[in-house]
């Protein structure tokens, strides 16, 4: 019995030596597919947090950008209403016709008379918004001077010659204040858009730093010494070299440049505004009734004088030197900022990284992606100045809706306001541009949906640029996995050829690839590009 059991394990021992091979290379290969699946498993959570981790530093970074808006430009306001005081031309003409008054009636009547800028109002123009606040202008008081700009009666004549002689005619201040009161509420439209787009850029940049520190910082593994220590790390709001990468003299000095703009570029900017509707709206009567087509039709006009009339022409405007110094001056906008004083010597570290921050910023400026961005921008702030705000107060045109859409289209167009009740909402809605609360305007732009494709852009392209501290020390296998990484989440191709390979940063920008990557960031949900 044993020998025949023996007998027949020696006869199929090469059966027993295969079956256990494939049973052995199937255990070996299960384990190793069991394996692969658990890394796949690992790899997918990690991408899935990843990514997550990145949507929200991207998206607080967003809101980070509107909060800045909001705190800095009040400055810029201040400076354009003290740059453009409409108000005091008022007083001015105000105090003309109290004058007029009180030579006209005798001293027993002035005192029972009412005030003059109320009893000559029309019925109409009564009917108009008041303003708020003791600097907003009046409606009816704009009206009001409107109707009498171009009459000249026989009691204006030679007894005030002697006295105009010294001062400026009612239609100098008239002429002056239409002016003026377009400019103002112009130029902080083109402000509030373009400190939006270079505040975009400016923390799109910093917050790009500083997801690539957070990465090498988690990527490089901790010295020996300290695996087994428990250390503590400061992460609250004090601790500035977390905030934006470890150099954070350098990006205080790099977000202190927004002081150009604030101070000097939005004045500049005024006078190329006034220019155009100086030629624009100069020949426009104050008591002639418009429709509010009309009135659009001027605002585009001037618009196409500032921005430029074709595609090419707004693709090459310039807008750099209204949002940074040149490269002379850039000493003298850090000590008038007070990031630096004329002691002060800046280490060259500080100096190239921060060279490097500006010319990027620059490039990014004057990229034709900037400009498609700003005119999108532009549109979206005209459109509510003239389409609603103007619509609703000067002209009473109800608010469009889908059940009064066919009714405004029949009756809106034939409303007609005269100028003067028109330049009341401009004097008023220039508060409101420049508001650093409660900014419709600025809401009404962060709507554009060019705004936040753009910014993806700026956070997610030329990981590779960043200083040696955060490059050197880290895998270039790591670097393009974080590129893709970002790129996915904002609807860029990660693949796109050109930005997954090393370049400068004026050569990143003027590379198609960039071009590229923003023209995916705008497609639509459709697939089909704006």
């Amino acid at each position: 019995m044993i020998g025949a059991t023996r007998r027949w394990f020696r006869r199929n021992r090469t059966n027993f030596a295969i079956g256990a091979g494939v049973l052995g290379a199937g255990y070996l290969a299960g384990q190793y597919a069991l394996g692969k699946l658990s890394e796949a498993r690992q790899r997918m959570s990690d991408d899935r947090i990843a990514k997550e981790n990145l949507r929200r530093r991207f998206e607080q970074n967003q809101e980070d950008c509107t909060f800045t808006v909001l705190a800095i430009l009040p400055t810029a306001t201040e400076n354009l209403l003290d740059a453009v005081p409409v108000e005091q031309v008022l007083e001015e003409l105000q105090k003309q016709k109290a004058e007029r008054l009180a030579r006209s009636v005798g001293p027993s009547e002035i005192a029972s008379t009412a005030p003059p800028s109320v009893a000559d109002t029309t019925e109409d123009d009564a009917k108009s918004s008041t303003f708020q606040s003791e600097s907003y202008v009046h409606a009816s008081q704009i009206a009001g001077e409107g109707e009498s700009v171009v009459t000249t009666g026989s009691a204006e004549g030679s007894a005030e010659s002697g006295e105009r002689s010294s001062k400026r005619s009612k239609a100098q201040l008239w002429s002056e204040m239409k002016i003026s009161s377009i400019t103002r509420a112009f130029t902080l439209l083109y402000t509030l858009s373009l400190l939006t787009l270079l505040t975009r850029i400016q923390l799109n940049l910093l917050g790009r730093r500083n997801y690539l520190a957070s990465v090498v910082t988690l990527a490089s593994p901790p010295p020996a010494n300290q695996e087994s220590r428990i250390s503590l790390e400061n992460h609250d709001d004090d601790n500035f070299e977390q905030a934006y990468g470890n150099d954070f003299e350098t990006n205080r000095r790099y977000l202190s440049l927004s002081w150009w703009l604030l101070h000097k570029g939005c004045l500049n900017l005024m006078e190329k505004v006034r220019v155009a509707v100086k030629d624009v709206f100069g020949t426009l009567n104050p008591r002639e009734e418009i429709t509010i087509e009309r009135l659009s039709e001027l605002t585009l006009e001037v618009r196409k004088r500032v921005e430029g009339a074709t595609e090419e022409e707004r693709r090459t405007r310039k807008w750099l030197p209204y949002l940074l110094p040149s490269h002379e001056q850039e000493d003298y906008v850090l000590r008038e900022s007070g990031m630096t004083t004329s002691e002060d010597v800046t280490s060259p570290t500080t100096a190239t990284s921060l060279r490097r921050l500006i010319d990027e910023t620059s490039d990014l400026i004057d990229s034709p992606a900037f400009t498609h961005v700003l005119t999108r921008l532009l549109d979206a702030a005209f459109s509510h100045l003239i389409d609603v705000k103007i619509s609703q107060l000067s002209y009473k045109i109800p608010p469009i809706s889908e059940s009064t859409a066919r009714v405004q289209e029949i009756v809106g167009s034939d409303v007609k306001a005269k100028v003067a009740s028109s330049l009341a909402v401009f004097c008023r809605q220039a508060h409101n541009i420049g508001s650093g609360a409660n900014n419709e305007y600025l809401a009404a732009i962060e709507q554009v949906r060019d705004l936040e494709a753009f910014a993806a852009v700026v956070y997610s392209s030329n990981f590779e640029v960043e200083s040696p501290d955060f490059t050197s020390t880290r895998p270039t296998t790591m670097v393009d996995e974080s590129n893709r990484t970002s790129m996915a989440t904002s609807g860029v191709d990660p693949l796109a050829p050109g930005l997954s390979q090393p370049a400068t940063a004026r050569e990143s920008v003027a590379d198609p690839s960039f071009e590229s990557a923003w023209g995916k960031a705008l497609a639509k949900e459709d697939g089909k590009p704006y």
